[in-house]
């Protein structure tokens, strides 16, 4: 494949990814500005806080989809392995700096916004090897559930990636590269996720499921209190 072929395969992904699904979403539901909306992000977590839980749901599976088809684009024209690799990480790259989303900040600088990339990062895994959702899906679930971070389950999609691939790769199944693809992936959420690691350091991160649901519990005992 020519070079120019890949530059426009990568240009591509990127847009894809930039699509902002649930600013689209919560601004069609609701009239809000996600950007304006607790940590300002345009991913699932927060359009739920936003729109409420359907908005979430389908950001999220948009967000999921938009990491798909880069990867199924890549195999369809049959490029080379790192560059299948290359577009779903244009694809988190466009999710979480979205050309749509363009602004300048106080000081006159332009930004651009957009979500922290797990669910994108999820349609990549499940691009390069469908099985991987079986894997990645439960141990993410399991880390907001359980822990109750979004941020913690969001690097966890990456985080379980590189070990899948790793595995995958011992076992002759998918191509090494692969494993470059959740390294990477993880720097990038990791990067985006920069303030909420700050405060899972300082204590200070915000909740959500049943732990976000026992301090507002604990705040209502504490008012109700004489």
């Amino acid at each position: 494949m020519a070079l120019l072929q890949v530059v426009a395969l990568l240009a591509v992904s990127y847009f894809l990814g930039a699509i902002p699904s649930g600013h689209l979403i919560v601004k069609l539901r609701t009239g809000k500005d996600i950007r304006n909306v607790e940590s300002g992000r345009t991913g699932g977590t927060n359009a739920a806080r936003a729109a409420g839980f359907w908005a979430g749901a389908m950001t999220g599976i948009a967000d999921f989809i938009k990491g798909v088809i880069p990867v199924w684009l890549a195999y369809r024209l049959g490029v080379q392995p790192w560059v299948v690799v290359a577009c779903p990480l244009m694809a988190i790259l466009g999710h979480n700096y979205s050309i749509f989303l363009a602004e300048r900040d106080a000081q006159g600088h332009l930004r651009l916004r957009g979500g922290a990339g797990g669910a994108t990062c999820m349609g990549g895994a499940f691009g390069l090897w469908p099985w991987s959702i079986l894997i990645i899906g439960p141990v993410s679930m399991a880390m907001l559930f359980g822990l109750g971070y979004a941020s913690v389950a969001t690097m966890s999609m990456a985080f379980t990636a590189i070990i899948v691939f790793a595995v995958l790769a011992w076992l002759k199944i998918t191509p090494p590269v692969y494993v470059l693809y959740g390294v990477i992936a993880l720097i990038i959420l990791m990067w985006s996720l920069r303030p909420n690691i700050k405060r899972l350091a300082q204590g200070k991160e915000r909740v959500v499921g049943w732990r976000a649901k026992r301090q507002q519990q604990k705040a209502a005992q504490q008012q109700n209190q004489p």
